[in-house]
């Protein structure tokens, strides 16, 4: 991958990823469904230094006691994931986020155990009823 691009809906945050992702995860935990009012939130990882905001700055919040969020402050959109553990190594971004979110399609779900259960997963897809690992 040369580059990915992305921001916000309306247009004050803007970003760049310059590294291929390490994953590109649909996760199904509560905090990730509430934070985005959606069923589910596809991110994709990378290394920090391979990740950077190039306009505005987004407003970032504890959304629990091991991880940080940020998002739009005029519109709300969600951008970023940072667990404590792995902040040295990843940070997560919202793939519906990207100007081009079709280019990252996702390779597994995890914390499916919290699954809304009319949300249907796709069957080719590896499941966790967990984490993978830095979320």
């Amino acid at each position: 991958m040369a580059e990915a691009i992305g921001g916000c809906l309306c247009g004050a945050v803007r970003y760049r990823i310059t590294g291929a992702p390490m994953s590109v995860t649909h996760c199904h935990c509560s905090m990730c469904r509430r934070a985005a009012g959606s069923p589910v939130v596809t991110w994709l990882t990378v290394a920090p230094s391979e990740f950077s905001f190039t306009q505005g700055a987004p407003k970032s919040y504890r959304s629990s006691p091991r991880a940080t969020r940020t998002f739009c402050a005029d519109c709300g959109t969600p951008l970023t994931f940072v667990a404590d553990k792995v902040a040295a190594t990843e940070v997560d971004i919202t793939v519906a986020s990207l100007d081009e979110p079709a280019a990252f399609p996702p390779r597994k779900h995890i914390y499916t155990a919290s699954r809304i259960p009319w949300f249907s997963c796709d069957p080719q897809l590896p499941q966790q009823e967990r984490s993978s690992g830095g979320a």
